[in-house]
């Protein structure tokens, strides 16, 4: 196995959980494991974590599919864009559809009378966010048409908040108002089972429990990860990764001799630098050259030079290390020292999803039960 490495505390993702379930009681809980579990790796954590969950979310068809073939068995919410010639898979594979159009609901219909068969389908309604669905002025002859479609299941109807981190919450009040005024045309029509009702993402368990309904969906915070730095911490959350390395070389460089690509950075007067076996190929940014931090033998230590596409230096100045010492990149030692996502998106200039989510596949991920 690579000397770097993503550690996955598996039982740590389910006292995340078990918070943000007794939090938002008695409402359900959708885990969303899209995006790799985002980053985590979905294999071992889907299996771990789906006793424990009442429906998942993903993002794509394909990774339904996967979950499918990992034999997770729990209801699965596909939320992204769907195109009406991949409609058949979900009555494959029993995957819920995000009907986001009329077309989608008629491809969806048309699919299931052929097969002769129902299947799932919850109905995305757009209150704000502007992506996919449709929107809360046009969604009373959108419902209409879903309780006319007798070989659907409209189990479900949702929509997703653009700004529930917010500390002021008044474009995700205006969402939950036009939600509500849409929920609100099921009992117009007299429908006698209104669908599972779900809107809340993480900063919206975090900040809006008026927009619990009868299920949430953390992302992020089920990872143990906050959805920006303004975002209410009313639920416990820990960070699930470590991600580790090793040093895999260690010297003295002199002063005037510059470290990596580009000559950006030399040491003053002789320094210890460690070359660390991680790179821009494994998601450890370019962008944060000169900027990061990284912890060696549970001291923090800045990185020097350019980062490389698999290897970037850390400058030790008079300190000593060895081949084969710790290393940690994102985590905490037992020093005390740590490293936080929230580090790597300062550095970065990005998001806490955005650093995630791309720690490459190539980093394998071992999982601590």
């Amino acid at each position: 196995m690579r000397p770097t490495y993503l550690e996955v505390n598996l039982p740590r993702l389910k006292r995340n959980l078990e918070n943000i379930r007794t939090h938002v009681a008695p409402a359900k809980v959708m885990a969303v494991l899209k995006a790799n579990a985002y980053g985590h790796g979905v294999d071992g954590v889907a299996s771990f974590i789906a006793p424990f969950v009442d429906y998942i979310g993903v993002a794509l068809v394909e990774e339904g599919v996967h979950l499918r073939e990992l034999g997770i068995d729990k209801p699965i919410l596909v939320m992204g864009a769907t195109l009406p010639e991949q409609v058949p898979g979900f009555i494959k594979y029993n995957l819920t559809l995000a009907a986001a159009s009329p077309e989608l609901l008629d491809a969806a219909e048309e699919t299931a009378r052929a097969a002769q068969t129902k299947f799932k389908v919850h109905l995305k309604i757009d209150t704000g966010m502007e992506r996919i669905g449709v929107h809360e002025y046009e969604a009373g002859p959108f419902i209409e048409k879903s309780l006319a479609c007798r070989h659907l299941d409209i189990e479900g109807i949702f929509t997703h908040f653009a700004n529930s981190e917010s500390p002021d919450l008044i474009h995700a009040r205006l969402q939950l108002e036009r939600f509500q005024e849409v929920l609100a045309i099921y009992e117009k029509l007299g429908a006698p089972n209104p669908p599972i009702r779900h809107a809340a993402n993480s900063g919206a368990v975090l900040n809006f429990p008026e927009s619990y309904f009868d299920m949430v969906r953390p992302g992020v915070m089920f990872y143990g990860v906050y959805p920006g730095r303004d975002a209410q911490r009313t639920v416990v959350v820990r960070p699930a990764l470590t991600w580790r390395s090793q040093v895999a070389f260690s010297k003295v460089t002199r002063p005037g001799r510059p470290v990596s690509y580009g000559s950006l950075w030399q040491a003053e007067r002789p320094a210890r630098i460690v070359t660390v076996p991680c790179g821009y190929a494994d998601g450890y940014f370019r962008r944060m050259t000169n900027r990061a931090r990284v912890i060696v033998n549970g001291k923090k230590y800045p990185q020097v030079g350019r980062i490389c596409m698999d290897q970037f230096m850390v400058n030790l100045g008079d300190d000593e290390a060895r081949i084969g010492d710790e290393i940690i990149l994102l985590g905490q030692a037992a020093s005390g020292e740590r490293i936080t996502v929230e580090d790597f998106a300062e550095w970065s200039g990005t998001n806490e999803y955005e650093v995630m989510t791309n720690i490459s596949a190539r980093v394998p991920r071992v999982f601590v039960e």
